[in-house]
C-alpha cells in the first residue's frame, strides 16, 4: 500500500525516506524536476505552460521543421549551457560519494548531474551538449557546432532576449526565416542534437545498463518526474517486479504512485538535501 507525505517538512520527509529506501546501495531515476531549481522549466510539472515537442519523424522529414528547431536551439542552447546544478543534483552527489545512492539514471539531457560531481551518471535520454551525423555517426560538441551556426547567422541569437527555454534547449522564437543550417563538416550529412526525440527509440545499451543499475540496487529512488514516457517508468517496473521499495519525489502526481512504497509531493532541492543528510549523520 502506498504512503503518500504531502506538505511536510524537508526533514520528516527524508527521515521517513531513509526508513523506506534503506540503507542502500540506492539506485536514483531523476527527472526534470530536479532541474527546475536551476533554472531549466519542466514539461510536465504544475503550472508548467504546455509544449509539444517536435519529433523525430518531423525532424528527419522536413527542412522547415529542422530549420525551425535549429533557430530555436541556438537561441536556447545559451540559457542550458550557463546553467549551474543546484543543491538537489549535489545532494544525489554526495549520496553516491556516501555509499548510499550507487548511480543515476537520469531522463535529463542538461549534464547538471556531472557538472555537480555524480561519477556514474546514465544520460538515458542522451545529453544537449553532443551533436551526432546521421548520416556518418560523426560527434561534435554543441559548442563547436554553436560557432558554425553563429557564422552562418551573424547577430541572430544576440537580438533575442527573455527567451522561454525548454529542458532540451528549445527556446520559443515566433520567426525562424532565413535562418541557415549546418550540415555535417565531415560527410555533408543531417545533424541532430544527440538526443533522444519524441518517436524515437532509447538505445538499446542504455536501456540495458539501466536494467543492470535496477537489480544490483535494493531500491529506487525517483526524483522530479511524472514517469508520462516509459523509457523511466520501465525502471519502476522492473524494480516493483523485483520487491524493491520505489520511492517518488516530485510535484505532483506521477503514474507510478499507485505501485511505489512511498511518494512525497515536494520539490526535489530542499529534500534531497535533508536525504543526503540523514544518510551521512
Amino acid at each position: 500500500m502506498t504512503t503518500t507525505l504531502d506538505s511536510v517538512d524537508p526533514g520528516v520527509a527524508a527521515a521517513r525516506m531513509r526508513e523506506v529506501l534503506g540503507p542502500g546501495p540506492v539506485v536514483a531515476l531523476t527527472g526534470a524536476g530536479v532541474s527546475t531549481d536551476s533554472g531549466i522549466p519542466d514539461y510536465r510539472g504544475p503550472g508548467s505552460p504546455p509544449r509539444k515537442p517536435m519529433t523525430y519523424q518531423q525532424f528527419v522529414g522536413d527542412a522547415a521543421f529542422r530549420r525551425h528547431y535549429w533557430a530555436r536551439n541556438h537561441v536556447g542552447w545559451r540559457h542550458v549551457h550557463r546553467t549551474r546544478p543546484n543543491d538537489g543534483h549535489r545532494a544525489l552527489a554526495d549520496l553516491e560519494a556516501a555509499g548510499a545512492v550507487s548511480a543515476v539514471i537520469t531522463q535529463n539531457v542538461d549534464t547538471l548531474h556531472e557538472a555537480a560531481g555524480s561519477r556514474r551518471v546514465v544520460d538515458l535520454h542522451g545529453r544537449y551538449d553532443r551533436v551526432v551525423c546521421l548520416g556518418c555517426s560523426e560527434v561534435v560538441s554543441r559548442a563547436s557546432l554553436a560557432e558554425r551556426l553563429s557564422a552562418l547567422n551573424p547577430g541572430f541569437a544576440d537580438g533575442v532576449a527573455d527567451v522561454e527555454v525548454a529542458p532540451d534547449a528549445d527556446a520559443v522564437l515566433a520567426s525562424t526565416e532565413g535562418f541557415r543550417v549546418a550540415d555535417c563538416g565531415a560527410c555533408g550529412g543531417m545533424l541532430k542534437p544527440d538526443i533522444v526525440y519524441f518517436g524515437e527509440n532509447v538505445p538499446k545499451s542504455r536501456v540495458m545498463e539501466g536494467y543492470r543499475l535496477v537489480d544490483d540496487a535494493s531500491a529506487l529512488l525517483v526524483a522530479g518526474s511524472s514517469l508520462t514516457v516509459f523509457s523511466g517508468r520501465r525502471y519502476v517496473k522492473r524494480a516493483v517486479e523485483q520487491g524493491k521499495p520505489v520511492v517518488i519525489l516530485n510535484r505532483g502526481e506521477t503514474r507510478a504512485d499507485g505501485v511505489a512504497a512511498l511518494t512525497v509531493d515536494a520539490g526535489c532541492s530542499q529534500v534531497l538535501r535533508s536525504l543526503a543528510g540523514a544518510y551521512t549523520a
